[in-house]
């Protein structure tokens, strides 16, 4: 045999390991990806059962407001120190103890008889979801260097999935049972069966892949989250937390106390953001093809509009289907995607996992209080002054200010 087939045989062998390990990979990624639908669905729980804990604690509106998006402080809190937690252990172990922490939080919020019982596990529940949903960006923007966008809409299109299985579930559930307790409890007991699934099947050498984009530390990026379009977006974060996270926190309370919906058509409408969701990959896409400047501006725009139109009183449950389906594609496959890979692409490859983590605190820290302050706008001035003031307001601010991005100064 000569140095030529010698050649060709190591160069087959070599190219069909390779694709046997990319498709291992894959598995492993897809198994992740469901643990993140697991978390998705639990971020649907509260806002769907809100109006039954309420009656039942004689929580205020505002209050329990707050409840339903207090879990964004605690992944406020979480996603920058998940950043540097991740510095010193594996992603795999940390993405281990969030699903543990966020689902063991969710079956112990059965188990609190007052308001502030009831505010840690919730706050508690965010921070279990900021360890894995830190971990899973970073680890998208790591394996899938080429196209960090698109990566990143895979995983938020489990989030859509998780969302109207979540919300969905939960008013059946409701229907059923009557008891607010168990889509908690059922959610929460489902998270231990995907941790032991999660740490048989996951290998170390594709959860702690660095390689490529040590390779491309050269590709630009700042070396430092102080610069202008770190700190920019940081705003822009914030500014859609609030937005975001008062309408999801909100919106179904919203349906059932003034428009009388039930709780499973409430859930269902609620579920059509999560719809929406879903071409979260599409999404990735145009964050990657056009230029920041456009894309997020251009979606602030749009959610301004949509913010207006929410609350009104004479849309039919299919309008509001509708308008929510939008809200999903540009609020979450278009802004949220592309705000999550821009601040990544902001500093250099080497440091993904901070830019992840800064952009988990900026957009839930936020969105802790996107609850509490739609309900307290909404108390002194109605639904839909609250809806122009949190929503198209702040978005119009947003659109303006994603002008002053500078495109060229981010990673290749």
């Amino acid at each position: 045999m000569d140095n030529t087939q010698v050649s060709a045989i190591d160069v087959n062998a070599a190219t069909r390991e390779q694709v046997g390990t990319r498709s291992v990979a894959i598995t492993m990624y897809c198994i992740l990806l469901l643990s993140y639908v697991l978390m998705a669905a639990d971020r649907y729980l509260f806002p769907v059962i809100a109006p039954y804990v309420r009656r039942e604690f004689s929580f205020s509106p505002a209050l329990t407001g707050l409840l339903t998006t207090i879990f964004t402080l605690g992944l406020g809190v979480g996603g920058l120190t998940t950043g540097y937690i991740l510095s010193r252990f594996s992603r795999k172990a940390v993405m281990l103890g969030g699903i543990a922490i966020f689902s063991g939080a969710t079956a112990l919020t059965t188990a609190t008889h007052g308001f502030w019982g009831m505010l840690f596990c919730l706050a508690a529940q965010g921070i279990g979801m900021a360890m894995l949903a830190t971990s899973m960006f970073a680890l998208a923007a790591s394996y899938f260097v080429t196209y960090k966008a698109a990566a990143i809409g895979s995983v938020n299109f489990c989030y859509g999935i998780g969302g109207f299985v979540g919300s969905s579930l939960t008013g059946v559930l409701l229907m059923k049972y009557g008891n607010w307790r168990v889509p908690m409890l059922a959610f929460g007991l489902f998270g231990f069966v995907m941790i032991a699934i999660v740490a048989a099947s996951v290998r170390s050498w594709f959860s702690e892949t660095r390689g490529q984009a040590q390779a491309r530390i050269t590709a630009g990026g700042s070396l430092s989250l102080w610069n202008r379009n770190s700190v920019l977006l940081t705003i822009l974060c914030l500014i859609h937390g609030l937005s975001m996270y008062g309408f999801l926190g909100s919106y179904a309370s919203f349906l059932q106390e003034n428009l009388h919906y039930t709780p499973r058509l409430a859930g269902f409408v609620v579920g059509f953001f999560a719809i929406g969701a879903l071409t979260s990959i599409a999404g990735g896409w145009v964050g990657d093809r056009f230029s920041p400047r456009i894309v997020l501006s251009g979606a602030y725009v749009c959610i301004a509009v949509l913010g207006y139109l929410f609350f009104q009183v004479a849309p039919s449950a299919l309008t509001r289907e509708i308008l929510t389906c939008a809200y999903g594609v540009v609020g979450s496959a278009i802004l949220y995607v592309s705000l999550a890979a821009y601040h990544v692409k902001s500093l250099r490859s080497n440091l993904a996992s901070k830019g992840s983590g800064m952009f988990v605190t900026s957009l839930y820290g936020g969105a802790a209080f996107g609850g509490y302050l739609i309900r307290a706008l909404a108390t002194h001035g109605g639904w839909l002054f609250a809806g122009v003031i949190q929503m198209s307001l702040l978005c119009a601010v947003g659109a303006v200010l994603a002008l002053a991005l500078r495109p060229t100064e981010m990673s290749a």
